[in-house]
């Protein structure tokens, strides 16, 4: 008896010590080590950061786009032409996605001036397709014209982050008032957006995001400054209330081995899922999509619709003879995904942005200059090399 109680007494002994080795472990964990290390509460120490195999060899597609840039700003504005009435919906430079159903809404409600039972919207991008869903909610029959689908709009080619005044005006060009619309604009669309969070196929999500500097952020910003020759518009200022501020990260808090990290939360759009998304709820509710090319605008008058929200996007320029209109390109370098990264960053103005449908790498040097005015869609493979090469480096130096 007494051998079977010194056995008990032995293993509950050894039980209470592997348990407290296990709390042990728990204390000793990558999260109780950064409260030690880097004096962060604990809902504020960033998660474990799995690194992106960035090597060029990983590059699948390059993808660019032409943002269809105006100095004064959308034009959001209706007008006639024969017995049609036509709402211009165009020119959010790199705002469109972010912008689109609050753009989408003003133009509505011009459209609806005489409450038509049916209405034509030229194009199929992320305007044109925000624009005949939002048409669709108000009762219309809505017919899609355009020369493709949402896959391969232009559209399909952006990088999918939250950025609603980017390149979206110059300060001057656009005066005193767009600022308030553009906050219209935007607060409507960030509300919208709250109704794709957490669909299958996430759609939409909000990711951390991490600004990564060998120098203080106040001189990238004054040198950020200097580029801009034209003055473009910022408004972020008016819907600061809508987001976390970005916090500023102690040496050691992640992985990353730059003097300076700097972490802020942003909404992205996974663009492949949501653009099946976005197309599966529009042909759900009766919308139509006919395939066809525009030349002028008396085109739109042998349309069977008689209101018109033309959503043309760059392709205003040419068919639309709007020479306000000036392309602002983009390049895309897209990586394999990887599931287990779910971050972006900015690194010596090289941007990256793990997305379901891959890792989009970005060149951004020259700030809101680069690409200005440049109509070429033509892929830059250097250009993609060069900026994977930078963060390949970067992750040469990773702490694991």
């Amino acid at each position: 008896m007494r051998t079977r109680d010194l056995d008990r007494r032995r293993l509950l002994q050894a039980s209470l010590a592997f348990g407290g080795l296990g709390l042990a472990g728990c204390t000793t964990g990558p999260r109780a080590e950064g409260l030690r290390v880097t004096g962060l509460s604990a809902q504020d120490i960033p998660p474990k950061l799995m690194p992106v195999r960035a090597h060029p060899d990983r590059l699948f597609d390059i993808t660019v786009c032409l943002r269809p840039f105006r100095a004064q700003g959308p034009r959001i504005e209706a007008e006639r032409i024969g017995d049609t009435l036509v709402v211009h919906n165009y020119g959010h430079g790199g705002s469109g996605w972010s912008l689109s159903w609050g753009s989408a809404q003003l133009a509505l409600q011009k459209a609806l001036m005489n409450s038509p039972s049916q209405i034509a919207v030229i194009g199929c991008g992320a305007i044109g397709l925000t624009s005949a869903i939002m048409a669709q909610r108000a009762g219309a029959q809505v017919t899609i014209y355009a020369r493709d689908l949402l896959p391969q709009t232009r559209s399909a080619r952006a990088t999918g982050s939250w950025t609603p005044d980017s390149r979206i005006a110059l300060t001057e060009p656009a005066g005193p008032n767009f600022g308030a619309v553009w906050e219209q604009m935007a607060r409507y669309s960030f509300k919208t957006y709250r109704q794709y969070l957490g669909l299958p196929g996430t759609p939409v999500e909000f990711t951390d995001r991490y600004s990564l500097s060998d120098v203080p952020f106040q001189e990238l910003r004054e040198e950020s400054e200097k580029l801009d020759t034209l003055g473009f518009a910022n408004y972020s200022d008016r819907i600061r209330d809508l987001t976390p501020r970005a916090q500023e990260l102690p040496p050691g808090a992640t992985p990353f081995p730059t003097k300076y990290v700097r972490r802020s939360q942003n909404m992205q759009f996974n663009i492949a899922g949501y653009a099946h998304t976005l197309m599966t709820d529009f042909f759900a509710a009766g919308g139509k999509f006919v395939r066809k090319q525009f030349h002028a605008p008396n085109d739109l008058t042998q349309l069977k619709e008689k209101v018109v929200i033309n959503c043309p996007g760059f392709a205003a320029r040419e068919w639309w003879k709007d020479e306000t209109i000036i392309p602002v390109r983009g390049q895309i370098a897209w990586l394999i995904p990887q599931p287990e990264v779910n971050y972006g960053f900015n690194y010596k103005n090289i941007s990256i942005l793990s997305r379901r449908d891959g890792i989009v790498v970005q060149d951004l040097n020259g700030g809101d200059m680069r690409g200005y005015g440049n109509s070429s869609e033509l892929a830059d493979r250097a250009e993609a090399d060069n900026a994977t090469k930078t963060i390949e480096e970067l992750y040469s130096r990773f702490r694991v």
